[in-house]
Protein backbone atom coordinates (compact mmCIF):
# COMPACT_ATOMS: atom_id res chain seq x y z
CA UNK A 1 0.00 0.00 0.00
CA UNK A 2 1.43 3.38 -0.92
CA UNK A 3 2.06 6.17 1.61
CA UNK A 4 -0.74 8.37 0.28
CA UNK A 5 -3.30 5.61 0.82
CA UNK A 6 -1.97 4.96 4.34
CA UNK A 7 -2.27 8.68 5.12
CA UNK A 8 -5.86 8.74 3.82
CA UNK A 9 -6.81 5.72 5.93
CA UNK A 10 -5.18 7.18 9.03
CA UNK A 11 -7.06 10.43 8.48
CA UNK A 12 -10.28 8.40 8.51
CA UNK A 13 -9.28 6.79 11.82
CA UNK A 14 -8.05 3.43 10.57
CA UNK A 15 -7.24 1.04 13.40
CA UNK A 16 -4.09 -0.81 12.43
CA UNK A 17 -3.71 -2.75 15.65
CA UNK A 18 -6.44 -3.54 18.14
CA UNK A 19 -3.72 -4.43 20.65
CA UNK A 20 -2.22 -0.95 20.39
CA UNK A 21 -5.64 0.67 20.79
CA UNK A 22 -6.38 -1.45 23.86
CA UNK A 23 -3.00 -0.51 25.33
CA UNK A 24 -3.58 3.20 24.70
CA UNK A 25 -7.03 3.05 26.29
CA UNK A 26 -5.72 1.14 29.31
CA UNK A 27 -2.78 3.50 29.71
CA UNK A 28 -5.10 6.49 29.56
CA UNK A 29 -7.32 5.01 32.27
CA UNK A 30 -4.26 4.16 34.38
CA UNK A 31 -3.05 7.77 34.08
CA UNK A 32 -6.44 9.03 35.19
CA UNK A 33 -6.61 6.66 38.13
CA UNK A 34 -3.08 7.58 39.22
CA UNK A 35 -3.88 11.30 38.96
CA UNK A 36 -6.80 10.78 41.36
CA UNK A 37 -5.03 8.46 43.82
CA UNK A 38 -1.40 9.57 43.70
CA UNK A 39 0.01 6.19 42.66
CA UNK A 40 -0.39 3.32 40.23
CA UNK A 41 -0.82 0.54 42.81
CA UNK A 42 -4.52 0.02 42.20
CA UNK A 43 -6.38 -2.86 43.85
CA UNK A 44 -7.87 -5.46 41.51
CA UNK A 45 -11.36 -3.95 41.69
CA UNK A 46 -10.19 -0.42 40.83
CA UNK A 47 -11.92 1.28 37.92
CA UNK A 48 -11.59 4.65 36.23
CA UNK A 49 -14.46 5.93 34.10
CA UNK A 50 -15.67 2.38 33.57
CA UNK A 51 -12.25 0.95 32.67
CA UNK A 52 -11.09 -1.92 34.89
CA UNK A 53 -7.72 -0.38 35.82
CA UNK A 54 -6.90 -2.91 38.55
CA UNK A 55 -7.22 -5.89 36.25
CA UNK A 56 -5.44 -4.06 33.42
CA UNK A 57 -2.50 -3.31 35.73
CA UNK A 58 -2.42 -6.90 37.02
CA UNK A 59 -2.08 -8.09 33.42
CA UNK A 60 0.53 -5.41 32.69
CA UNK A 61 2.56 -6.54 35.71
CA UNK A 62 2.40 -10.15 34.49
CA UNK A 63 3.66 -9.03 31.07
CA UNK A 64 6.45 -6.98 32.67
CA UNK A 65 7.53 -9.94 34.81
CA UNK A 66 7.54 -12.19 31.74
CA UNK A 67 9.79 -9.68 29.96
CA UNK A 68 12.14 -9.65 32.98
CA UNK A 69 12.28 -13.45 32.99
CA UNK A 70 13.15 -13.45 29.28
CA UNK A 71 15.89 -10.85 29.81
CA UNK A 72 17.28 -12.94 32.67
CA UNK A 73 17.30 -16.12 30.57
CA UNK A 74 19.07 -14.33 27.72
CA UNK A 75 21.63 -12.85 30.13
CA UNK A 76 22.33 -16.37 31.41
CA UNK A 77 22.68 -17.66 27.85
CA UNK A 78 19.59 -19.85 28.15
CA UNK A 79 17.13 -20.38 25.29
CA UNK A 80 13.89 -18.42 25.18
CA UNK A 81 10.97 -20.41 23.83
CA UNK A 82 8.68 -17.48 23.15
CA UNK A 83 8.40 -13.81 23.95
CA UNK A 84 4.63 -13.82 23.46
CA UNK A 85 2.90 -11.90 26.21
CA UNK A 86 6.03 -10.03 27.29
CA UNK A 87 5.87 -6.28 27.73
CA UNK A 88 8.01 -4.08 25.54
CA UNK A 89 10.53 -1.75 27.13
CA UNK A 90 8.66 1.26 25.70
CA UNK A 91 5.42 0.24 27.40
CA UNK A 92 7.19 -0.38 30.71
CA UNK A 93 8.73 3.09 30.46
CA UNK A 94 5.29 4.59 29.87
CA UNK A 95 4.06 3.07 33.14
CA UNK A 96 7.23 4.02 35.01
CA UNK A 97 6.70 7.65 33.96
CA UNK A 98 3.38 7.54 35.81
CA UNK A 99 4.70 5.71 38.90
CA UNK A 100 8.17 4.15 39.15
CA UNK A 101 6.91 1.70 41.80
CA UNK A 102 4.00 0.36 39.70
CA UNK A 103 5.45 -3.17 39.47
CA UNK A 104 7.10 -4.15 42.76
CA UNK A 105 8.75 -7.53 43.28
CA UNK A 106 6.70 -8.01 46.47
CA UNK A 107 2.90 -7.89 46.74
CA UNK A 108 1.23 -4.78 45.33
CA UNK A 109 -0.86 -4.47 48.50
CA UNK A 110 2.32 -4.11 50.57
CA UNK A 111 3.69 -1.43 48.25
CA UNK A 112 0.34 0.41 48.20
CA UNK A 113 0.23 0.51 52.02
CA UNK A 114 3.86 1.66 52.15
CA UNK A 115 3.03 4.47 49.74
CA UNK A 116 -0.10 5.48 51.67
CA UNK A 117 1.77 5.56 54.99
CA UNK A 118 4.48 7.70 53.36
CA UNK A 119 1.82 10.10 52.05
CA UNK A 120 0.26 10.22 55.53
CA UNK A 121 3.62 11.05 57.13
CA UNK A 122 4.36 13.66 54.45
CA UNK A 123 1.32 15.63 55.65
CA UNK A 124 2.93 15.94 59.09
CA UNK A 125 0.81 13.25 60.74
CA UNK A 126 2.18 10.68 63.19
CA UNK A 127 2.92 7.09 62.22
CA UNK A 128 -0.33 5.15 62.64
CA UNK A 129 0.18 2.22 65.00
CA UNK A 130 -3.34 1.23 66.02
CA UNK A 131 -5.70 -0.73 63.79
CA UNK A 132 -8.62 1.39 62.62
CA UNK A 133 -6.86 4.64 63.52
CA UNK A 134 -6.12 5.72 59.94
CA UNK A 135 -7.78 4.23 56.86
CA UNK A 136 -6.79 5.54 53.42
CA UNK A 137 -8.16 4.26 50.12
CA UNK A 138 -9.61 1.27 51.99
CA UNK A 139 -6.30 0.30 53.60
CA UNK A 140 -5.97 0.21 57.40
CA UNK A 141 -2.56 1.82 57.83
CA UNK A 142 -2.25 1.13 61.57
CA UNK A 143 -2.91 -2.55 60.99
CA UNK A 144 -0.33 -2.58 58.19
CA UNK A 145 2.33 -0.91 60.37
CA UNK A 146 1.66 -3.45 63.13
CA UNK A 147 1.87 -6.37 60.69
CA UNK A 148 5.16 -5.03 59.30
CA UNK A 149 6.65 -4.70 62.79
CA UNK A 150 5.49 -8.17 63.88
CA UNK A 151 6.43 -9.82 60.57
CA UNK A 152 9.78 -8.05 60.21
CA UNK A 153 11.76 -11.24 59.59
CA UNK A 154 9.54 -12.12 56.61
CA UNK A 155 10.40 -8.85 54.83
CA UNK A 156 13.22 -8.60 52.31
CA UNK A 157 16.25 -6.52 53.22
CA UNK A 158 15.04 -3.80 50.86
CA UNK A 159 11.60 -3.71 52.48
CA UNK A 160 13.18 -3.50 55.93
CA UNK A 161 15.40 -0.64 54.79
CA UNK A 162 12.42 1.19 53.25
CA UNK A 163 10.40 0.82 56.44
CA UNK A 164 13.23 1.97 58.71
CA UNK A 165 14.71 4.75 56.60
CA UNK A 166 11.64 6.15 54.87
CA UNK A 167 8.84 5.53 57.37
CA UNK A 168 10.70 5.21 60.66
CA UNK A 169 9.20 1.79 61.41
CA UNK A 170 11.29 -0.53 63.54
CA UNK A 171 10.85 -4.25 64.18
CA UNK A 172 8.71 -5.29 67.10
CA UNK A 173 10.47 -5.95 70.38
CA UNK A 174 9.95 -9.09 72.42
CA UNK A 175 7.49 -7.15 74.58
CA UNK A 176 5.42 -6.31 71.48
CA UNK A 177 5.41 -9.94 70.38
CA UNK A 178 4.39 -11.33 73.76
CA UNK A 179 1.12 -9.43 74.25
CA UNK A 180 -1.56 -11.91 75.32
CA UNK A 181 -4.41 -12.34 72.89
CA UNK A 182 -7.78 -10.99 73.91
CA UNK A 183 -10.69 -13.37 73.53
CA UNK A 184 -13.95 -12.27 71.91
CA UNK A 185 -15.65 -12.51 75.31
CA UNK A 186 -13.12 -10.10 76.85
CA UNK A 187 -13.57 -7.49 74.11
Amino acid sequence: MDEERVAQLEKLGMVWSHFDVAWAEGLSAARGWAAEHGHLLAPLDAAYQGAQVGIWLKNARAAARKAQEIEQRRAEGLPVESSAGAMTRARREQLEEIDPSWCPVWPVTWQRCFHLVRQHLDTGQALPTVAGEVVRQGEDLGRWVTSVRLGWDQLTGVQQWMCEQVLGIEPATENDNSKPRTSQADK
